[in-house]
C-alpha cells in the first residue's frame, strides 16, 4: 500500500527523477512557461515553488541550495533577480497548471506549467545573420 507516499515516482529512479524535475523547472524559469504532461507539472510545482522560496530568502545559504538542487547557476541567478523579487508579496502558490488536451501518441494529459505573477513571454527569437542584398553589393562595388 501506497499510503502517506506522496512522491509521485514516474516510472523512473530517484536520481533519473530528480534530475528531470530540476531541468524542467529550469527551463521554467527560463521560458516562464512550460507544456509538459499534467503528471510531471504536479510533481515539479513543489520543487519550482521551494526555489521560489529560497529566492525570497536571498541568502547565500539559499542561493548553494538552489544551486545544488538545480545544477545551473545561471539559471539560479536568473531565479535570485527576477523571478523571486517580483513573486514577494506572494505566499505561496507561485505556478499555475493549465490542463490541455490529450497528446496524440500515447493519449498522456498535457498540461502548462507557469508562473502566476510573471507575465508569460516567448523565448526570444534567435538573432539570423541575413546575406546582404544583392542592391547593396552592386552599389558597394560601384562605389569603389
Amino acid at each position: 500500500m501506497r499510503h502517506l507516499k506522496k512522491t509521485a515516482k514516474l516510472g523512473r529512479t530517484s536520481t533519473h527523477r530528480n534530475m528531470m524535475l530540476a531541468n524542467l523547472v529550469c527551463s521554467l524559469i527560463l521560458h516562464k512557461r512550460v507544456t509538459t504532461t499534467l503528471s510531471k507539472a504536479k510533481a515539479a510545482r513543489p520543487v519550482a515553488e521551494k526555489m521560489v522560496t529560497y529566492g525570497k530568502s536571498g541568502s547565500l545559504h539559499h542561493r548553494r541550495l538552489a544551486v545544488a538542487a538545480l545544477r545551473q547557476v545561471d539559471v539560479v541567478k536568473i531565479l535570485f533577480q527576477d523571478i523571486a523579487p517580483a513573486q514577494k508579496e506572494r505566499h505561496g502558490g507561485y505556478t499555475r497548471i493549465i490542463r490541455l488536451n490529450q497528446r496524440n501518441g500515447d493519449a498522456a494529459q498535457l498540461a502548462i506549467l507557469e508562473w502566476v505573477d510573471l507575465p508569460a513571454t516567448a523565448s526570444p527569437a534567435p538573432a539570423t545573420t541575413e546575406a546582404p542584398k544583392a542592391e547593396e553589393t552592386k552599389t558597394a562595388e560601384a562605389a569603389k
